[in-house]
């Protein structure tokens, strides 16, 4: 088969060829679009999943519905150890300039922009880490607006401004926030009652997290009435059906089929996990040698698409970790896939639990495990378990 003319798209945040099993949380977003934009009450949405399930490409789709609304919008990717007021500033600043172009009143538009600048030059020097920006605008720095040092109180000062602007010209404006886990405690709480204040307040803002599967946890944590603030959405692998869509349509797209005994092999593969889904499918497309594409085709690829991820998706994350760390994971592989118990992880390698928890909690402050109960972990990458027993 052509390789020029292969449709499949593995890779980080990437959007496949066909977005296939988002339908549902693509038509709710756009209810909420409408409802937040006429001043009904709707909550801000969370998305979290393991690591390879498409969290990225479905929050770039709702950004992109919000944007087709004419909505503002802007974008961040939190860090460890990273404040994230200078990202805020800077995703906000973004948001306002998508409709600012379009507002009648420019003393307006520089009061916000005012209120915006403000919130930025706030920024604490621990907070800076070799961060430092200014809104790129020529209005005057705010005075007791958004300036106070207090994050969640200059967040609902900014948000209540900028959504107010937003909303003079009937949409509103998004916030996207991916790896939302990495955000600190105390940071998490204040974006939360940003959010609750903004909610009450029906200002046409909303804020839309995506991260690991403990970001439910962390948020909750974080802030008690986190629970019933987000509509919380779980992004999980595909079923059978939706699989199939995510390998026929694009291969028809080229006039190219597949046989069922193909699409059987590929699903065993790959469990339906939306990254493995466009990784087989692009190597098998190479591998094939006409149409339809077979079980062969399939079987004869898959030892390309199993080494190209043990090097990049599986092997860069584990070549991360710690000696001390590749241990606790090679033990919780041992034990099985899922959630292992951690005194079960400490008996296995003949130690005491508490000498183990550097390990842990370095392994989940890189992202590689999780913990959403007290005394168990689990892999933040599907099929992480069955590449280090292979090793």
């Amino acid at each position: 088969m052509d390789p020029i003319r292969n449709p499949y798209a593995p890779g980080a945040g990437q959007r496949p060829p066909e977005l296939a099993g988002r339908d549902r949380e693509l038509d709710q977003f756009d209810i909420t679009l409408e409802r937040v934009a006429a001043g009904r009450p709707e909550r801000s949405m969370v998305l979290s999943g393991l690591r390879g399930v498409g969290k990225t490409v479905l929050l770039n789709a709702l950004r992109g519905q919000a944007v087709k609304r004419a909505w503002g919008t802007g974008k961040i990717e939190a860090r460890p150890d990273q404040s994230i007021r200078i990202p805020v500033a800077q995703a906000v600043h973004a948001a306002v300039r998508e409709v600012a172009h379009r507002h009648r009143d420019p003393d307006r538009v520089d009061e916000v922009a005012g209120v915006l600048k403000a919130f930025a030059l706030r920024t604490t020097l621990p907070d800076r880490k070799g961060m430092k920006w200014t809104p790129p605008v020529d209005a005057v720095a705010a005075k007791g607006r958004a300036d106070s040092g207090d994050l969640e109180l200059d967040l609902v000062e900014l948000f209540t401004d900028v959504a107010s602007l937003a909303g003079d010209l009937g949409v509103g404006l998004g916030l996207f926030v991916d790896e939302m886990q990495d955000i600190a405690t105390e940071e998490l709480a204040a974006i939360c009652g940003a959010c609750h204040e903004i909610s009450q307040q029906g200002a046409p803002l909303v804020v839309v997290g995506a991260g690991l599967p403990h970001l439910p946890v962390a948020l909750a944590a974080s802030k008690s009435y986190a629970e019933r603030l987000f509509r919380y959405v779980s992004v999980d692998r595909l079923p059978r059906e939706m699989a199939d869509r995510a390998w026929r349509v694009p291969a028809g797209t080229e006039g190219v089929t597949f046989e069922d005994a193909a699409l059987d092999e590929l699903y065993r593969l790959t469990d339906g996990y939306p990254y493995f889904v466009q990784a087989y499918g692009k190597v098998t497309w190479d591998a094939a040698v006409g149409s339809p594409i077979t079980a062969a085709d399939v079987l004869e690829a898959a030892p390309e698409a199993e080494s190209e991820l043990a090097i990049g998706f599986f092997g860069a994350r584990y070549d991360r970790a710690t000696p001390a760390e590749r241990d606790y994971m090679t033990a919780m592989a041992d034990l099985g896939d899922g959630f292992v118990a951690t005194a079960d992880v400490a008996r296995h390698l003949a130690r005491k639990p508490q000498s183990l928890s550097p390990a842990r909690d370095g392994l989940i402050k890189k992202g590689l495990v999780y913990s959403a109960e007290r005394g168990s972990v689990a892999f933040t990458v599907p099929h992480f378990g069955k590449f280090l027993r292979s090793r």
